[in-house]
C-alpha cells in the first residue's frame, strides 16, 4: 500500500528533503528565481506557493507558520512586506518552471524556477507610475 506516500523522496530522507526545501525555498525568496533540477523545482513549487499564500494573509498566526519554514529573517520580512502584497490580487501560481536543459557533469534534467512576478519590479513599476 502507499498510504502517505506523497511527492518525491529525491533520495533523501524525510528530514534532509524537508531541510532541502525550506534552504530553497529561502533562495527562491531572496533571489527571485533558482535553478536546480527539474525534480526539485517541482518539488519546490506547492512548498512555496503554500508560503506565499500565507505572506498574502499577513496576519501574526500566518507570520508564524511560515516562521517554521523559513528561518531567516530577512527572507522572512521580504516574503511578507514585498512578495505577499505583489500576489494579493493573484488566486495562485506564484511560481513558474523553465526547464533549461541537461546538466553537464550527470546529465540531469535542470529546470530555473522563479516568482512570476518579480518584487523588484513590481516596486519599481509602483513607483514609475505614481
Amino acid at each position: 500500500m502507499r498510504h502517505g506516500k506523497k511527492g518525491r523522496a529525491l533520495g533523501r530522507t524525510t528530514e534532509h528533503k524537508e531541510a532541502l526545501l525550506r534552504n530553497m525555498a529561502m533562495s527562491l525568496f531572496r533571489h527571485g528565481r533558482i535553478e536546480t533540477t527539474t525534480a526539485k523545482a517541482k518539488e519546490l513549487r506547492p512548498f512555496a506557493e503554500k508560503l506565499i499564500t500565507l505572506a498574502k494573509r499577513g496576519d501574526l498566526h500566518s507570520k508564524r507558520l511560515a516562521a517554521r519554514h523559513i528561518q531567516d529573517r530577512d527572507v522572512l520580512v521580504r516574503l511578507f512586506d514585498q512578495i505577499g502584497p505583489v500576489f494579493s490580487e493573484r488566486a495562485g501560481g506564484y511560481t513558474r518552471i523553465l526547464k533549461t536543459g541537461s546538466r553537464k557533469g550527470d546529465g540531469a534534467e535542470t529546470a530555473l524556477i522563479e516568482l512570476v512576478t518579480r518584487p523588484e519590479a513590481a516596486v519599481t513599476a509602483a513607483a514609475a507610475a505614481k
